[in-house]
């Protein structure tokens, strides 16, 4: 067995508060069509791992009779506790775990789902997991924005937030590496088509699913944008989480929000969805 990844505790560190806000939604309908394509009817369970504050996790609460989101970070689930609350989905549950902790003891399910999560693990070792853990036909799930689709510009007088200056002045702070918790993502691997490094279609196939299919959801919608959600933007990363610039932490934000005016002077700024991306793998029907 592969060994699994040492878990950085201090990966998110600070940025559950600012999840939700900060990040685009995946496009309206995704859950129905994901719904649509594997035939849910209300029944069965779905693991959702690397669940984060529960976002897909309640949207997909709809189409089955228990969900459970994983995820290692407590803060994160303690804000997908209280949207649960706040929504009035009561047939959620939240465990502390790794992916690689799986299965962890919690039984059987008909959809295991990865929202943006799966290259943060041991892919082989989760994958053959997620295998075991599944129903005879049930699906392994990757949900993600649609990262190669090519962008169509903001109708004037619109003004799309300023990443460039944004990054520049994350690096003038933190430095030109990436950093990841207490390490870095300098040596990751590129992401590819699949939506993960390395060919996550050969580690699904090496796992021993079958029967892939791809989904595209469009989306294009011009969202509006304050500056306040483009500063959640950054603090809910990994690569800026709160924790990474200690006692300059105000500073950091002071700046931002400086090039945040220089860009809009009334800090109103907008963006346009992304498609949502959904591809999905079968356990084979006759296997236990």
């Amino acid at each position: 067995m592969p060994q699994a990844r040492q878990w950085d505790s201090t990966l998110f560190k600070g940025s559950a508060a600012y999840y939700e806000r900060g990040r685009l939604p995946y496009a309206p309908g995704f859950a129905q069509t994901l719904a649509t394509a594997l035939g849910l009817d209300g029944q069965g369970r779905l693991l959702d791992a690397g669940c984060g504050p529960g976002i897909v996790t309640l949207a997909m609460a709809q189409f089955f009779t228990e969900v459970v989101g994983v995820d290692p970070d407590e803060d994160m689930l303690a804000e997908a506790g209280r949207s649960a609350k706040h929504r009035g989905v009561t047939n959620a549950r939240w465990v502390a775990a790794r992916a690689e902790d799986l299965p962890a003891g919690l039984g059987e399910f008909r959809v295991v789902l990865f929202a943006q999560s799966f290259h943060w693990t041991d892919r082989d070792h989760v994958a053959a997991a997620v295998l075991e853990m599944l129903e005879p036909g049930g699906a392994f799930v990757h949900v993600s924005d649609h990262k190669h689709a090519p962008a169509e510009p903001l109708p004037p007088p619109l003004v799309a937030p300023p990443y460039e200056r944004i990054r520049d002045v994350m690096s003038q702070y933190l430095g030109p590496v990436r950093r990841a918790g207490q390490g870095s993502l300098s040596g990751a691997a590129p992401h590819s088509a699949d939506g993960t490094p390395d060919r996550e279609d050969l580690v699904l196939a090496r796992a021993g699913f079958e029967n892939f299919e791809r989904h595209v959801v469009p989306a294009g919608q011009v969202v509006n944008r304050s500056a306040d959600d483009i500063v959640a933007w950054v603090f809910s990363r990994s690569d800026s989480a709160p924790h990474l610039f200690g006692a300059r932490l105000e500073d950091f934000e002071r700046d931002l929000r400086e090039v945040l005016r220089e860009a809009s002077p009334d800090s109103r700024f907008a963006e346009r969805l992304p498609a949502t991306e959904i591809m999905t793998w079968r356990k084979p029907h006759g296997q236990r």
